[in-house]
């Protein structure tokens, strides 16, 4: 009796230890499919999209992940012992879907869902001999959540880097009708179109941006609303561009959502940084010249665009100089290495917008000094 018993525990310990290595098995394998989807969306987050937090949750999520199992194995030795590649039944099971990715948006949407199943698979495997891990995998993969929340709508939202955005306003067009400068800008391949009009009652500044949409469709050109987030989600337009004492990012966030780009005025490099910071998707910068709309204080000039043109974190971030520019002076910006201008009334007072629109293009083509492209 007593040596059945003995045999009966005997064999009870042996089919507990190959749980707990075809766990180990498990949990090694989501560990490498975790950490490679967290890798790839830390890199989207980075390179793509030049989102710093971003990428550092992303990070955090990964570095936890391994911090995690340490904790639980001691050393990545004890995982990868329990490793047989040649052995692994799954890996000559492919789909046709997986060689093909049509965007960054599928290839993201891909690792985020490879990085959450992962994670509970890992989660779910630790339950059998370490609650107390399993916990803080809980807690990263609705990090992972988070993190996808964040960062698809990103790669949705339209492309914010734009070389030349065209301010209308009715008032500043003496040539030709606010639409017919609108039609003839996008025609010459302006990148943006940004409604700028102060004293419009609500029901006209939306039937305007309704039209703008519309002149647009089909086109690169993206519409943005100066101020007015509400405006710009009720009339399908791509932005909102907000002063410095407009609503905040967070708050116009909650009304556009997340596929509307949300741009703001800085007039300096760490108003710049914070607003990237907060969550804008463009600046605009400056005031850099005399404008011939309204007086503007405070002028950063060149100097102010030469400094942003040549800073580590913003240079390669959607911004425009603003204010005062034209065919004559957007030279002395395009030597310094300034990427993207917003101009106003030397368009909408142009006899030929288009034209200015084109010359406009063409001055900021030419390659500089700095090797900014």
């Amino acid at each position: 009796m007593a040596a059945l018993c003995h045999a009966e525990r005997v064999k009870a310990s042996r089919a507990v230890i190959s749980a707990m290595r075809s766990a180990l098995r498990v949990i090694d394998a989501n560990t490498n499919r975790a950490r490679e989807a967290a890798r790839l969306l830390e890199d989207i987050a980075r390179f793509m999209l030049d989102d710093q937090p971003l990428c550092a949750r992303i990070k955090s999520i990964r570095h936890g992940l391994t911090e995690c199992l340490l904790d639980v194995t001691g050393d990545k030795a004890s995982l990868v012992a329990q490793r047989d590649t040649p052995g692994d039944v799954g890996t000559s099971v492919t789909l046709d879907t997986e060689s093909l990715r049509a965007s960054v948006q599928r290839l993201a949407e891909a690792a985020g869902s490879r990085l959450t199943e992962a994670l509970r698979a890992i989660e779910e495997c630790l339950k059998l001999e370490t609650p107390r891990a399993a916990a803080e995998i809980e807690r990263l993969r609705y990090e992972a959540y988070e993190v996808e929340r964040l960062l698809l709508p990103k790669l949705a939202r339209p492309d914010p880097h734009m070389r030349v955005c065209v301010l209308i306003t009715e008032s500043l067009c003496t040539h030709h009708s606010w639409q017919e400068v609108a039609r003839l800008t996008i025609n010459a391949g302006a990148d943006g179109i940004q409604l700028r009009e102060k004293d419009l009652s609500d029901e006209e500044l939306l039937n305007r941006a309704r039209q703008l949409v519309d002149f647009a469709r089909g086109t690169g050109t993206r519409i943005i609303i100066n101020d007015r987030p509400d405006i710009a989600m009720l009339s399908g337009a791509q932005g909102v561009h907000l002063g410095q004492d407009d609503l905040d990012v967070a708050d116009a966030r909650k009304i556009v959502g997340e596929h509307v780009l949300i741009g703001v005025t800085t007039p300096t490099v760490e108003h710049a940084i914070r607003a990237f910071e907060d969550g804008a998707d463009m600046v605009g910068v400056g005031p850099v010249f005399p404008s011939t709309t309204k007086p503007k204080p405070g002028l950063g000039g060149v100097d102010l665009i030469r400094e942003f043109a040549s800073h580590d974190r913003l240079r390669k971030m959607p911004y425009l100089a603003i204010s005062g520019i034209n065919t004559e002076n957007v030279l002395e910006l395009a030597a310094v290495g300034c990427r993207g201008i917003a101009v106003s009334g030397a368009v909408c007072g142009a006899e030929q917008p288009d034209e200015i629109v084109k010359a406009l293009r063409r001055s900021l083509e030419v390659p500089t000094a700095t090797g900014i492209d």
